[in-house]
């Protein structure tokens, strides 16, 4: 198997895309397609450019885990539009092109996988976790998914595109451990998120201790764990401010890394071969959708990228 496995992060792509094209690009009757349209055009250039044996388009089948929640109820909630339903609040004119996405992929005939109760980080840790033949590469803008990089047992690597395709890095142990003056290990990233936060996922993270302090810890003790134990321990060198910091803030502490973590036992349902497609398998119904919603020249460099025809 010469080429890698990919695993896209297809929910943070399709946003990226929503928010880098214009809504002005629409259906012939009105509706916006910008999400679609990047989106095809983005694989498109990821199977072009990374030439994967293998491909996983990873899907949100929950996007606020119940999990999550119950470990600390301020997760994401931030987001939330309706919380009996726990709907997460989405741009009015994504909500419908996310359907299309979908048809789209499948028409493709290209692979897609959810878990339920799960997000798409876990279902992406999880193939990724499973992976003993072939090199992985995760499309992503999220760097929640840097803590699963590696290089053994199988080479896992993060093509980073938070800046766009044309800007993507490509990070392993060693360009994070350089990014962040971290041990050179994925969960060290993770370590070091704990105790850093993220307000954006409603995860508060460990009082008076940001992203240099909390990487300049986990580089001292090696892990959180180590940091947690060493704190407990009076005769230990962790600084006193960190040590009150740790027991006012001793409930997050225990239980952030849990929600932190990316999932590697999500319990997957996977739609379609991962292998890499060398024809369309649904041609007719493709060239349907892309008439019926002007999908344009990003479909056909799909097809392109997918046949192997320039």
């Amino acid at each position: 198997m010469s080429g890698p496995l990919v695993l896209l992060d297809s929910a943070g792509l399709y946003f990226r895309s929503f928010y880098a094209l214009p809504e002005s690009m629409t259906s012939p009757d009105g509706v916006p397609v910008n999400a679609v349209r990047g989106f095809a055009g983005m694989v498109a250039q990821i199977i072009t450019e990374r030439r994967p044996a293998r491909l996983v388009a990873c899907l949100d089948a929950d996007w606020r885990p119940a999990f999550r929640v119950a470990a600390i109820p301020s997760y994401k909630a931030q987001r939330v539009a309706d919380p009996v339903n726990n709907i997460e609040e989405v741009p009015d004119t994504l909500t419908p092109q996310v359907p299309i996405i979908i048809e789209l992929l499948d028409a493709m005939g290209l692979c897609m996988a959810q878990a339920i109760g799960y997000e798409a980080d876990d279902v992406i840790g999880t193939l990724a976790d499973r992976e003993t033949d072939a090199p992985v590469e995760i499309i992503t803008g999220d760097r929640d998914l840097f803590q699963c990089v590696r290089d053994e047992p199988t080479p896992t690597r993060v093509i980073y595109v938070g800046r766009g395709w044309s800007k993507a890095e490509v990070l392993g142990p060693l360009e994070l451990a350089q990014r962040y003056g971290l041990p050179p290990r994925g969960d060290a990233y993770a370590d070091m998120a704990v105790l850093r936060g993220d307000p954006s996922d409603g995860l508060p993270g460990i009082a008076g201790i940001g992203e240099k302090t909390a990487a300049k810890l986990i580089t001292k003790f090696g892990s959180l764990a180590a940091l947690v134990a060493a704190a407990a321990d009076p005769s230990s060198d962790v600084p006193p401010r960190v040590r009150t910091a740790f027991v006012a803030d001793a409930k997050y502490l225990a239980a952030a890394p849990k929600v932190v973590a990316v999932a590697t036992d999500a319990p997957l349902d996977i739609r379609g071969e991962q292998k890499m497609p060398t024809e369309i398998a649904d041609l007719e119904r493709v060239r349907e959708l892309q008439e019926r919603w002007d999908l344009g020249a990003p479909v056909d460099r799909l097809i392109a990228a997918i046949t192997g025809s320039r």
